[in-house]
């Protein structure tokens, strides 16, 4: 996972509008799109033809205002595959007019797929991955994403394709968990040929959001959860009215969920020193992590 930026509405100098990018398998996926998200693709060496999707929490600007920027400049690279992008049903009039005045005769295509961001639905799934809806509260309709990785195939032993002789053909049903039968009629387990592949993973993104203890057995027991930490606890009351969350209101969450790690971001500009917030969330959940621009995170 790759922190494009962690900052929240008003820009400053230290932090980029939010947007985070996950390689799963050497795929791309985009999670919001700030401005300046196309230079911070850049500055991350991330291949850009290899990025064709884009999740877009919800409406704010400093989480779409760098998207059409990106668009374009995908058609002035002559990118010929199509870029998906999943949000909010409004974005497909808002972007189409400035695709259609900006963009005139791309050479791809944008498909866009709108997404209730009040209801639990996969959105997105391929052999790799499924990408789920976390339903938020925020002052517009707002939702988070769950991306569940799928299971791998075992690993075969190689010493055992070698001692039972197996035939090619029959080395991805082992793989996927058969059983190997002799020509004589004897059953070989699977767990003699086989040693499990690696645990698949998941990473849920929560910005931006009142306290919603309701996303807990979503995201339970999840690799990494980055959740948004705008305020400090003592600024508690303008959490409240802009509907963000605290620091401490993040660790609460990744502690009650049993998650393994946790991401704090989207930082408010009054705050000059994010520590405040680190040590704030640490005093509930200790393996949290502060999110900084360019900071990659691999699970």
């Amino acid at each position: 996972m790759n922190i494009l930026g962690c900052g929240s509405a008003l820009p400053t100098t230290r932090h980029f509008a939010s947007s985070h990018v996950l390689n799963i398998r050497e795929k791309l996926f985009m999670i919001d799109c700030g401005e300046g998200t196309q230079l911070q693709l850049r500055r991350s060496k991330l291949k850009f033809s290899r990025l064709n999707h884009i999740f877009i929490s919800h409406l704010h600007g400093d989480h779409c205002f760098g998207l059409m920027g990106l668009l374009s400049t995908f058609d002035l690279l002559g990118r010929t595959a199509a870029m998906h992008i999943y949000a909010h049903p409004d974005l497909e009039s808002i972007l189409g007019m400035q695709l259609d005045y900006f963009c005139k005769k791309m050479d791809y295509e944008v498909v866009f797929h709108p997404i209730n961001p009040a209801k639990v639905e996969t959105i997105y799934e391929d052999r790799s991955v499924s990408v789920t809806t976390i339903p938020l509260i925020h002052r517009i309709p707002t939702c988070g994403f769950l991306f569940s990785e799928k299971k791998t195939p075992d690993h075969i032993k190689r010493d055992m394709i070698d001692y039972y002789n197996i035939p090619t053909y029959d080395i991805n049903r082992i793989k996927n968990g058969e059983d190997y039968v002799l020509e004589d009629g004897t059953i070989i387990a699977n767990n003699r040929l086989t040693t499990p592949s690696t645990p698949p993973r998941k990473y849920a993104y929560c910005s931006d959001t009142l306290y919603h203890r309701q996303i807990i057995e979503q995201v339970k027991g999840i690799d990494l959860l980055y959740h948004e930490a705008t305020f400090a606890d003592c600024d508690l009351s303008k959490a409240q009215t802009t509907f963000h969350s605290t620091a401490l209101q993040a660790a609460t969450i990744a502690r009650d969920a049993d998650v393994k790690q946790l991401v704090i971001g989207h930082f408010s500009v009054r705050y000059e020193d994010e520590d405040v917030l680190l040590k704030e969330a640490q005093s509930v959940f200790p393996n949290t992590i502060l999110a900084t621009e360019n900071l990659k995170i691999v699970l």
